[in-house]
């Protein structure tokens, strides 16, 4: 297999091992990924990115390690090392995921979200794909959520007209409303940040292990909430394992909208489409069950 010289420069230089052969990945939407064979017979995966702020990747290696710090918790690649344009981990071969896997690891999850965290936020901002994320501390979830997660993207959407002005008022009463439409108050979780299925590589070990975090204090339901927004496998039986491992509060599959707010605005300010509308829809579901509740 061909060396590809840039790659195979960056992953010698950080690694100080040859480098035997470079293989590139489809999938990554962000960064160019990169199987790289090494002398020493390893496996390792290589993204790159050029252009992106210093701390592009030492953010996303910090996320990784903190998510991987609690026995028992979620599995993720080992970080080997990072630049300002690449992150070096581990290999995760691939595999698929059966019933009893995803169960294992909607255990795992559970486990890492009960690891907690200092603050609803994080110690540093952050990144959801190549976007900015403030992640400056808040008191409670409802003020982290509506103002350092939902307004921004909303304002950044409606920049862009990428959401009509009905969706974004409702968007808007959501925010004004969040403390009746929040649930009980929680601790704050040790969340991924980022949970859609694209972000759980099934290996053929029979683990499921998470990347590409945007990992902070934050809410459970959040996590859970982002992967049923653009389905995952064995979806059911995630959330059916999860909650025996960690009940959720009850009503928490009406608040799923609201934590999808978040996702959909930030789709619709990158990518504009139909994602203004779907967070509207989300907002105007949150309220119509508010009016139906007791």
């Amino acid at each position: 297999m061909a060396r590809m010289a840039s790659i195979a420069g960056k992953a010698e230089a950080l690694l100080r091992t040859a480098v035997v052969a470079t293989t590139p990945i489809a999938g990554g939407d962000v960064c160019s990924a990169t199987r790289v064979r090494l002398s020493n017979g390893r496996n390792v995966f290589v993204k790159t990115r050029s252009h992106v702020p210093d701390d592009f990747f030492s953010v996303e290696a910090a996320g990784l390690r903190w998510l991987g710090e609690e026995a028992g918790g979620v599995r993720v690649p080992e970080v080997l090392a990072h630049a300002a344009d690449c992150l070096i981990l581990s290999w995760v071969e691939p595999g698929r995921p059966s019933p009893d896997v995803v169960e294992g690891f909607a255990r795992r999850l559970a486990v890492t979200h009960a690891a907690g965290a200092a603050t609803f936020g994080a110690k540093t901002d952050g990144y959801i794909g190549t976007a900015p994320l403030a992640n400056t501390p808040a008191e409670t979830w409802t003020e982290f959520w509506a103002t350092r997660r939902v307004l921004p993207y909303l304002r950044a959407a409606r920049d862009r007209g990428a959401i009509s002005p009905p969706d974004a008022a409702a968007v808007g009463e959501v925010v004004a409303s969040i403390e009746s439409l929040a649930g009980p108050p929680e601790p704050p979780s040790r969340i991924h940040g980022d949970l859609w299925s694209g972000n759980v590589v099934w290996s053929s070990t029979g683990e499921g292990f998470v990347v590409d975090p945007a990992a902070h204090g934050g809410h459970r339901e959040t996590d859970l909430a982002m992967l049923m927004l653009f389905g995952a496998a064995h979806l059911s039986r995630l959330i059916e394992a999860y909650n025996e491992a960690s009940p959720l509060a009850d009503g928490w599959l009406q608040r799923v909208p609201l934590h999808q707010l978040h996702p959909l605005l930030v789709h619709a300010a990158m990518f504009g489409g139909s994602y203004g509308a779907r967070a509207g829809d989300a907002a105007r579901a949150l309220l119509t069950a508010r009016q139906g509740a007791p």
